[in-house]
């Protein structure tokens, strides 16, 4: 069972004394125990209940990048989920003047940085493009893309982007078996890489990157633009599995396709740039705790 510790400050006696119930205090307002979700977050819910005017704050196991997970209810403290990982942010206090007196709050110039740092990044996250690419073999140092694609949602509106990309040496024979892509395809469809990495970065800008199991990808596309000179991926990136992995955490695996039927999304994985990109951009829409981020 998850080991949890919840922490008290300036709440009712008769709050700890309920507590002890359930958990041993090791030190004033500190408490330690081991139960399930469904009674931790019984006994968050007691807790939030009948703090009053004191902070609470829980903090618990989960399978997410770190290991563990937290709740407050304090004003001075924010929770924010960045890609997937759950940070603390303080909140920062300013003494501004006020008719010859000195109170505690937020000066103009800072709400109005805030303000359009908010806007700014609503305005990209809104935005974003899914990428997918399929390549000649798993090791980004020896084996070559040979095909990208693109959904990019901007302003409501869907794009496209697909590109197939020449090679200089015949293509494996479970390469061909698993993508349908053959020698031929690429000889009659394939284009220069650098010409279509230039097209690709013109295409998704500035906008962040959306895919599932990032670092495959991003790994690939990086090695292929040093080697034109063309500079790394600056974009943010996005892994979608994170955020499966957060929502979802009693799936047998996390294998795209695994996580697809999770969804509802009935479809077979195609191994095609484009057909996957615009699964993975279904996806997209579905992750709750992803969408929360994009509004």
């Amino acid at each position: 069972m998850p080991f949890t510790v919840i922490t008290l400050k300036n709440t009712p006696p008769s709050l700890r004394g309920d507590l002890t119930k359930w958990m041993q205090e090791i030190s004033t307002g500190v408490y330690i125990g081991n139960f399930n979700s469904k009674v931790r977050e019984e006994l968050w819910k007691r807790v939030v209940e009948n703090v009053k005017e004191g902070e609470a704050t829980i903090c618990y196991a989960s399978r997410n990048e770190i290991g563990y997970d937290f709740k407050t209810n304090s004003k001075e403290i924010s929770i924010i989920d960045f890609d997937g990982i759950p940070l603390v942010m303080l909140e920062k206090k300013e003494k501004i003047e006020v008719n010859d007196q000195t109170k505690l709050g937020y000066s103009t110039a800072s709400k109005f940085i805030k303000a359009r740092q908010f806007q700014q990044q609503s305005k990209k996250l809104h935005s974003y493009v899914v990428i997918d690419i399929e390549t000649d073999g798993l090791d980004f140092n020896k084996n070559s893309i040979i095909e990208i694609g693109c959904i990019k949602l901007s302003n409501g509106n869907l794009e496209e982007f697909e590109k197939a990309i020449k090679i200089d040496h015949s293509l494996p024979k479970e390469i061909v078996n698993l993508t349908g892509i053959t020698d031929e395809f690429l000889d009659k469809n394939g284009e220069d890489e650098k010409e279509v990495l230039s097209e690709l970065l013109e295409f998704i800008k500035d906008l962040p990157l959306v895919n599932y199991g990032n670092n495959f990808d991003i790994n690939f596309l990086n090695k292929s633009l040093n080697k034109h000179k063309l500079g790394n991926i600056k974009n943010q990136t996005i892994d979608l599995m994170r955020y499966v992995k957060k929502e979802k955490r009693m799936l047998e695996n996390y294998k795209l396709e695994t996580v697809l039927k999770s969804y509802g999304i009935c479809q077979e994985v195609p191994h095609r740039a484009l057909a996957d990109a615009k699964l993975t951009y279904e996806l997209s829409t579905k992750v709750n705790i992803f969408k929360e981020k994009i509004k």
